[in-house]
């Protein structure tokens, strides 16, 4: 496991994840660097249930690019001895402030581990005025916050790659397997059982792949929708609660158990 924040590459000996994004075989450092002139949509407060709400016509915000750095923040997972760091950029601030999460300047301030002071509300909201992102003062969170709340995009990606990585190698699926088959001997019960897998296995594999085409804004990338808006609106929906984190990991629990 990489931790270094120079480190650009985190090569991925598994490309089964990300394909619910391609993105996980690249490095969460990398992703959340400017790399190219990428515009993220302008997302609105109050338009919810179509896909226009998180993938607007193109806007510059203010002063600054979409895939420009705001800052740096250490990791919250990361081990006392490691440097990550994980680039937050402008794209992905505007999509926490923007439905569904619409944090608040405390909450935001937290996760971008800016120290606690009188006026630490203000400061921060003058710097993201700066480059065309309004936070209103006084204002409430609309969603639940959940640990996941606190994770940054880039360590979210990393996260579910992590998560990938020892689902594949460690989960006991063969062992599973076995016992579970164990329990049935009879052989009529036993090729019911098969007919059983074979379904499921069928029915998981067209999940994983729909779950692989989710082409969700993440960090600064902003891939070509493939899919029907009806559906990759919902997918977005639940990346933004997740920062990037969802669809990977589920794609590789359910690879786990093929």
């Amino acid at each position: 496991m990489a931790d270094s924040a120079t480190e650009c590459s985190l090569a991925s000996p598994h490309p089964t994840y990300r394909s619910a994004q391609a993105l996980l075989l690249l490095s969460p450092h990398s992703l959340c660097m400017p790399h190219s002139l990428v515009l993220e949509p302008r997302l609105t407060a109050g338009v919810a249930g179509k896909v226009g709400d998180h993938m607007m016509k193109d806007a510059l915000l203010g002063a600054a690019m979409p895939t420009d750095v705001f800052c740096s923040v250490p990791g919250r997972l990361s081990l006392l001895s490691s440097n990550s760091k994980y680039k937050v950029t402008v794209s992905e601030l505007q999509r926490r402030l923007s439905p569904p999460e619409c944090l608040n300047a405390s909450i935001l301030g937290g996760i971008l581990r800016r120290a606690k002071s009188k006026n630490g509300g203000r400061i921060l909201r003058d710097k993201l005025e700066k480059i065309g992102l309004n936070l209103p003062a006084g204002r409430r969170k609309a969603a639940n916050v959940t640990l996941l709340t606190s994770l940054v995009e880039g360590e979210a990606i990393h996260l579910a790659r992590d998560f990938g990585y020892v689902c594949e190698t460690e989960f006991p699926a063969r062992q599973i397997a076995e016992y579970l088959c164990r329990q049935h001997s009879d052989p009529a019960e036993q090729y019911r059982r098969k007919d059983l897998i074979l379904a499921t296995k069928q029915i998981t594999k067209e999940l994983m792949d729909l779950l692989n085409q989710d082409r969700s804004p993440l960090c600064n990338t902003r891939p070509q929708i493939i899919l029907e808006p009806s559906i990759q609106r919902h997918l977005t929906h639940f990346s933004l609660i997740t920062h990037g984190f969802g669809s990977p990991a589920i794609v590789a629990a359910l690879t786990a158990i093929q």
